[in-house]
């Protein structure tokens, strides 16, 4: 899966983009683990996210990993 980091995710990285293997059969949250696992730094990012799967909001941590791309979205603030 293509995991897109977006303002404060992508500081938190070093990178804009990766690709990752998402859990079979896992949800969003296992993912969000997985990448957790690879960017310790993304910890403290991660609780004020939203993300976007294949460009529909995701409402639940429960939701299925099941896409192409997730977009991890930090707040934005700015005129």
């Amino acid at each position: 899966m293509l995991i897109r980091y977006f303002a404060a995710a992508r500081a938190a990285t070093g990178v804009s983009h990766e690709t990752v293997t998402a859990p079979v059969g896992g949800t969003v949250a296992e993912l969000l683990s997985v990448l957790t696992d690879r960017h310790p730094a993304l910890a403290a990012v991660l609780p004020r996210c939203s993300y976007l799967l294949d460009e529909l909001a995701v409402r639940s941590p429960n939701t299925p990993a099941i896409g192409a791309t997730l977009d991890v979205l930090p707040p934005f603030s700015g005129g």
